[in-house]
């Protein structure tokens, strides 16, 4: 397990640096105040009508960077500083958002699909963990004579959870490319504005790049391990 550790310390320092650049920009973009004055709720209101969508409702909630869109109530969840906030950053977050309500509404297939994945996606991360932990500190490790076995079910949960990082990914892409074309359509973000908006959402966008490759880092390492064990048996 020692290899499996020190991999994910590594992809977690890159998380965890991805994490802290997203952070300072949308610190340094909520600096960038937009010339209309429209608010992160106006922006997602008004993206909304834009859209004919007026079964979604708009929600300010607690936390930094907490923003999210949920398709199970239709509500598209903006933190206090997006909700209220007149700035770049802002306007590149709550439009993000509505992008995924307008996924929803359009039946966007990858969206569709990543919906059904969470489930699955949600067991094989419970087993996974269990799994591990009971590798490392319990002792049915994967040196054992079930060692085989507890590869191959550590080797399905990766694959599942790789699986889903990957569809994450062109509908997180997807969302921030509606939310960019419909500002800049409609003149919500205009030079500067529009470069911030863009650069917020590109680091935005990395955080689930990293969350995607250290899920086939992982896979890869497991697979190999998995192929060791079946040549020596």
């Amino acid at each position: 397990m020692g290899g499996y550790i020190l991999l994910s310390i590594v992809m977690m320092l890159i998380s965890f640096g991805i994490q802290t650049k997203l952070r300072n920009k949308f610190s340094h973009y909520s600096k960038l105040h937009l010339s209309n004055r429209m608010t992160g709720r106006e922006i997602a209101e008004k993206m909304l009508s834009d859209h004919g969508i007026s079964h979604v409702r708009i929600t300010q909630i607690d936390g930094e960077l907490t923003d999210h869109y949920n398709p199970a109530n239709k509500t598209v969840n903006l933190s206090h500083d997006v909700y209220y906030g007149e700035n770049a950053a802002s306007a590149a977050v709550a439009a993000h958002e509505c992008g995924h309500a307008v996924q929803h509404a359009t039946a966007y297939s990858m969206l569709q699909l990543r919906s059904k994945l969470v489930p699955l996606q949600n067991v094989s991360a419970t087993i996974l963990n269990f799994v591990i932990f009971g590798a490392a500190f319990l002792g049915f490790g994967i040196g054992a004579g079930g060692g085989k076995l507890v590869l191959g079910i550590i080797l399905a949960c990766y694959s599942v959870i790789t699986l889903f990082a990957l569809v994450t990914l062109p509908v997180e892409f997807d969302a921030s490319n509606r939310a960019l074309k419909w500002m800049e359509s409609r003149g919500i973000v205009t030079g500067a504005e529009s470069e911030g908006a863009k650069d917020s959402l590109k680091w935005a966008a990395m955080t689930y790049v990293a969350a995607a490759a250290g899920a086939l880092v992982n896979l890869l390492y497991f697979l190999l391990q998995f192929i060791g064990a079946s040549r020596d048996e």
